[in-house]
């Protein structure tokens, strides 16, 4: 097409997109126009366009785009001679719009950007663009404001990583940025006495600082440009330009070392006070929010920045520290917030024991680290107080849109962190007094109804929760006049599930607490309403459920009957009002699994029965209506019952007791085998409950385990379930060195392995099926380390090493990490003491095979497989 014709196109696509009525056409307009910007032709249309005095703004601004981008990302098309061409254009087109429009000029001031950074030094000429730019602006000022916007740009475009610059290029770039600070400094110096381009010069400035080279500080402390911003701190409009400079400067003058503070003190000595000075405006009435705001990041920078120092507890620093608490108290939570990093890195520098080391003796780094505590003590104090009333419920929450009930809680989370570093500081103990006294405020305006003011009491108790892992769990002076408290509160949703979560958050002092007997048959009533209330309620308190009987459980031995009455009427549909998921219910199987497990063998294995039956029976109901109508069950059906045995052979730690309900069990495990074996969501939920009774039972199992392989190596010829290769794996872990198993393990290797070789032929087997080749080779090397006597001399171990041969450079992250971990164990066979007995077998079948592994491991190295695998064939190849 000639180039008017597509000029004119390009115009004509434009309008389409911008004015015609039909959406159809519209976005074929804007398929058209993006394929347009990634050809060659782009180059010179964008530019005539952009030199044409008749194009209007919208074939501007996409032409200026589309230059922008084509340097960004296809500079490498354009021939090395058309680099001086296209410089000259770019800079005919800057001065040409400097009364333009600002996107167009902002565009361009881009590409020239992108175009230094394409470009070194020496090509460019001229001493590089800085330099040229001095020249352009010393012989064009009336286009002074369109090279500074390229110089703001310039620094920032060093670190776009949308610019397709090699690596070693881009560092080049900042480089010679870096060499150039002073010769920009100076000419932004020089553009001062222009008092319009104030802001502009300010802008730029807080863009090269943002280089953090080549720039002395104690050359800073007193520079014009410096002097400048600070001045503008101090004027009834404060400057957001001045402002971005002053908190770059902090940054840059940030106290990593003791041998930084020298250096960077002139610097730092000339920002404080000034910033100080600021210090009445952040509870002034009549300031701007985000003058505010401003000014708040500024003493959040300074608290970030010299930390280290403000740690001495020195009176200059405390002033620092009060300051911030002023910011912290503001009411906007996004301007108080800014400060929580800064209370975050003080405690740590006040409590990390190897911050001390330089005051020698340990007697010396104690009493330091003590005098700074007690220096720092009140300021923690009023933080805790000032940021625990962040997290009250606001009074229309109900009505709050879901991104801002998500925002909510991510400032509950922010806040929890905040008391956390309070609690470091102070001691938990010490931070629960305060927190106490809110809830003692606010329970006396909660009555027992719902309707009462319950968001005090819920942002107190949620505060309390927060620091549950710091408070001593000998502690004797608040807690039981929390946990006395409790009971006395309404049951509002929210107040009932943060209730119910602070229960399970203290449920290892309510162990230790001496009156924990007592103590807990009230605080379990409470969770069990908070089970019947709401299913955000239902799960806070089967989560606190869990955690009580884990921390509790020798107290809870003598009331296993009122936690089975609990259990019945979640897990039976008609047990109950419950409103517990079937997901949280296993919080509760967990919970009694546990008790359970204290329990002495014989009252275990009755009460193993009594914790199944509810589990046993609609299973049991579900295979006695006959083969179809299970087959045609959903997964969810069954799996909800599966899922919960699998919990209870997981956390009954009674191996006798399990491997006798696993035998008792298994010809419903059986049935449901056989029927549903096509179901990879209900075999793997079974395979799953399985694996723990294996696992827990171990030798216990008896001839259950012969069973359970022989039915699984069955069914694996038909339906390939990768959680038959799985369950498996955990066989040979237990059984592998048992003589007695060696036959059916022998055979169980044999079937696996023979066919799952004949499913993975080739690579786009692998493909696939990474499932099956992930979990095929973890069993693999398994066998490698648990039954080497069984699976090295079988025929199974050289069609797996052929296997591997050709899988090994599938794509698939997980299954090409187990066959390169396979081909590694085999290759170190020879390091154990067990293996070194096989070393003739493997070599008979690795030797005939060695050029090729070789060819195929140095093939993955050099390209086809990703470096983050090389370690793993490194390995291979060593």
């Amino acid at each position: 097409m000639a180039g008017i014709e597509l000029q004119n196109t390009v115009k004509e696509a434009l309008n389409a997109l911008y004015h015609h009525p039909d959406d159809a056409v519209r976005m074929q307009a804007d398929r058209w126009l993006q394929e347009f910007q990634r050809t060659i032709d782009a180059w010179q249309v964008a530019d005539n366009l952009l030199h044409d005095p008749s194009s209007n703004l919208e074939t501007l601004i996409f032409c200026s785009q589309t230059l922008r981008s084509k340097v960004q990302r296809d500079f490498e098309e354009l021939p090395s001679e058309a680099f001086r061409p296209l410089r000259d254009s770019l800079n005919s087109l800057l001065k040409k719009f400097h009364q333009g429009p600002p996107k167009v000029r902002t565009q361009i001031s881009l590409a020239i950007a992108a175009l230094a950074v394409h470009v070194s030094i020496e090509d460019w000429g001229d001493g590089g663009i800085v330099n040229w730019l001095k020249e352009e602006m010393n012989s064009r000022p009336e286009c002074i404001p369109s090279f500074l916007e390229l110089l703001k740009v310039l620094p920032e475009e060093a670190f776009n990583y949308r610019i397709s610059a090699r690596p070693e290029r881009r560092r080049r770039f900042e480089k010679e940025l870096a060499s150039a600070v002073e010769v920009a400094l100076g000419l932004l110096t020089a553009c001062l006495n222009a008092s319009e381009l104030k802001e502009q010069v300010l802008e730029a400035f807080a863009s090269w600082l943002r280089l953090r080279r080549g720039i002395s500080p104690s050359v800073l402390a007193s520079h014009p440009l410096v002097l400048t911003a600070l001045s503008s701190l101090s004027s009834e409009i404060l400057s957001e330009a001045a402002v971005n400079v002053i908190s770059e400067l902090i940054h840059c003058s940030a106290v990593g070392n003791s041998s930084d503070v020298s250096v960077q003190m002139p610097l730092i000595q000339a920002i404080v006070p000034r910033v100080m000075s600021l210090r009445p405006q952040l509870n002034d009435p009549s300031k701007d929010e985000e003058d505010v705001k401003a000014i708040g990041r500024l003493f959040a920078d300074m608290g970030d920045s010299y930390v280290k120092l403000i740690a001495t507890g020195s009176d200059e620093s405390m002033m620092i520290v009060h300051a911030l608490l002023e910011v912290a108290s503001h009411p906007e939570f996004d301007i108080a917030s800014m400060t929580f990093n800064f209370w975050h890195n003080l405690q740590v520098y006040l409590i990390e024991r190897d911050l001390y080391l330089s005051y020698g003796s340990e007697a010396a780094m104690e009493a330091e680290r003590n005098r700074r505590l007690l220096i720092f003590r009140p300021a923690y104090e009023s933080l805790v107080s000032l940021v625990s009333s962040r997290v009250q419920y606001p009074a229309d929450y109900l009505e709050l849109s879901k991104e801002d009930l998500k925002d909510f809680k991510q400032s509950r989370y922010a806040v929890a962190d905040v008391l956390v570093d309070a609690a470091l500081v102070l001691g938990g103990d010490a931070v629960l007094k305060i927190l106490y006294m809110k809830l003692i405020q606010a329970v006396s305006s909660c009555g027992n109804d719902q309707s009462s003011e319950w968001r005090p009491a819920e942002a107190a108790l949620y505060c309390i929760r927060a620091i549950a892992d710091y408070v001593p769990s000998v502690e004797a002076e608040v807690m039981p006049q929390v946990t006395s408290l409790i009971p006395k509160l309404p049951h509002q949703p929210q107040l009932l599930q943060t209730v119910c979560l602070t229960i399970g958050a203290y449920s290892k002092w309510l162990d230790l607490s001496p009156n924990g007997l007592s103590t807990l048959p009230p605080l379990v009533d409470i969770l069990m309403n908070g089970m019947s209330l709401s299913e955000d309620t239902a799960a806070a308190a089967a989560l606190a459920f869990r955690h009580i009987c884990d921390d509790c459980r020798k107290k809870l031995c003598g009331s296993l009957d009122g936690l089975f009455h609990i259990y019945h009427r979640a897990v039976y549909p008609e047990g109950g009002n419950f409103r517990v998921s079937a997901e949280d219910s296993l919080h509760l199987v967990e919970a009694i699994s546990m008790v359970i497990t204290e329990l002495p063998p014989d009252h275990a294995k009755k009460a193993l029965e009594a914790l199944c039956l509810p589990v046993v029976t609609p299973l049991q109901e579900m295979i006695n209506q006959g083969p179809a109508s299970l087959g045609q069950k959903s997964a969810r059906e069954l799996t909800v019952h599966i899922d919960r045995l699998a919990y209870i052979f997981r956390y009954v730690n009674h191996p006798e007791a399990v491997a006798d309900a696993i035998q008792r069990l298994w010809p419903i495990f059986k049935a449901i085998f056989d029927v549903r074996a096509w179901d990879m969501r209900t075999m793997e939920s079974l395979c799953k409950a399985c694996k723990y009774a294996v696992r827990t039972s171990g030798r216990y199992m008896g001839i259950t385990i012969g069973v359970m392989l022989e039915e699984i190596q069955g069914l694996y010829q038909h339906h390939h379930q990768p959680c038959f290769l799985y369950l498996s794996s955990e066989v040979i872990k237990i059984f592998g060195s048992d003589p007695s198993c060696s036959d059916y393990l022998r055979n169980l290797v044999e079937a696996l392995f023979g066919r799952t070789t004949c499913l993975l032929a080739t690579i786009q087997d692998f493909t696939t099926r990474p499932d099956i080749a992930d979990d095929c080779f973890l069993l693999a090397s398994r066998c490698i380390r648990y039954c080497p006597h069984i699976f090295i001399p079988s025929t199974a171990f050289p069609a797996l090493i052929d296997c591997a041969m050709v899988g090994v450079t599938v794509q698939h992250r997980e299954a090409s990490s187990s066959v390169l971990s396979f081909l590694s164990d085999v290759f170190d066979l020879t390091n154990s003491r067990e293996g070194v007995q096989y070393q003739s077998i493997r070599d008979s079948i690795i030797i005939p095979r060695g050029a090729i592994i070789t060819r195929i491991l140095i093939a993955s190295l050099t390209g086809a497989l990703p470096s983050s695998r090389f370690d793993t064939v490194l390995s291979g190849l060593g």
